[in-house]
């Protein structure tokens, strides 16, 4: 269970390096506006600053499951795992809100959500 619920922490975690290439380099190249339902370059331009700090969110979140899955590993499961279930469970908190944002926002809020949350349940189930 360990293995398989750090290896969910870590797809969570490299869609989260993903989606922060998105938010905070690739916001204003069509392909990815267009990807998160903007309308035009013009609002793709106003709302660059939000998504840059959104980026870097999702990256942070990034490196503290990365950071845990390598702690765990080292030798340190107490320190790894509270990093691991912090940042995965703030990934899934999030999907959640973004869940709740609206009916449009189900497939991403699934694909963002899924991973941490296996990462989870089983990472609860190989501490039992």
């Amino acid at each position: 269970m360990t293995l398989a619920s750090l290896i969910f922490a870590l797809i969570a975690a490299l869609l989260h390096v993903y989606i922060f290439t998105m938010e905070s380099i690739t916001w204003t190249k069509p392909a990815t506006w267009k990807r998160f339902s903007l309308i035009s370059q013009e609002d793709a331009e106003t709302t660059k600053s939000l998504a840059y700090n959104q980026g870097f969110y999702n990256l942070f979140l990034a490196i503290g499951a990365l950071v845990g899955i390598v702690v765990v590993w080292a030798g340190a499961p107490q320190v790894g795992w509270t990093l691991v279930f912090s940042s995965c469970g703030s990934m899934l908190l999030a999907a959640l809100v973004l869940a709740a944002s609206g009916r449009k926002y189900l497939r991403a809020a699934t694909a963002q959500g899924i991973t941490p949350l296996i990462a989870v349940v089983l990472g609860i189930l190989a501490l039992l």
